[in-house]
């Protein structure tokens, strides 16, 4: 029989990226709609970087797609604030260890008219 102190499944395997955020996020009881905002969001990341591991990307990468949601897509403030929450977790909750922690600066998104911003 398996130990599962390791992280494994009960089938011998390690749990896949979106097995582990599923995990992380009941865990820490966040609610149903925020799991799917945030595998949402985890999903559009990988297949921006051309489905490549997030935890072979890093900052720069995580900075581009935010840019890429204000500049290209034309998302609003909140949204692309949500993507960068949804991209936060993964890192700090998911993949431990590899986040520098330092602060996101990226475009903003320009559909905003308020003078205040």
């Amino acid at each position: 029989m398996s130990d599962f102190s390791k992280g494994e499944t009960p089938h011998g395997r390690q749990p896949r990226l979106l097995e582990q955020v599923h995990d992380a996020i009941r865990r820490l009881h966040y609610s149903r709609r925020t799991e799917e905002t945030y595998v949402h969001w985890i999903k559009r990341f990988v297949y921006w970087s051309g489905r490549r591991h997030p935890a072979s990307l890093g900052e720069s990468e995580v900075t581009a797609f935010l840019s890429h949601l204000a500049t290209e897509r034309n998302v609003a403030a909140a949204t692309q604030n949500q993507a960068l929450a949804a991209l936060l977790f993964l890192y700090k909750q998911v993949l431990v260890g590899n986040w520098a922690g330092s602060t996101i600066s990226c475009a903003r998104s320009a559909r905003c008219a308020c003078p205040w911003y």
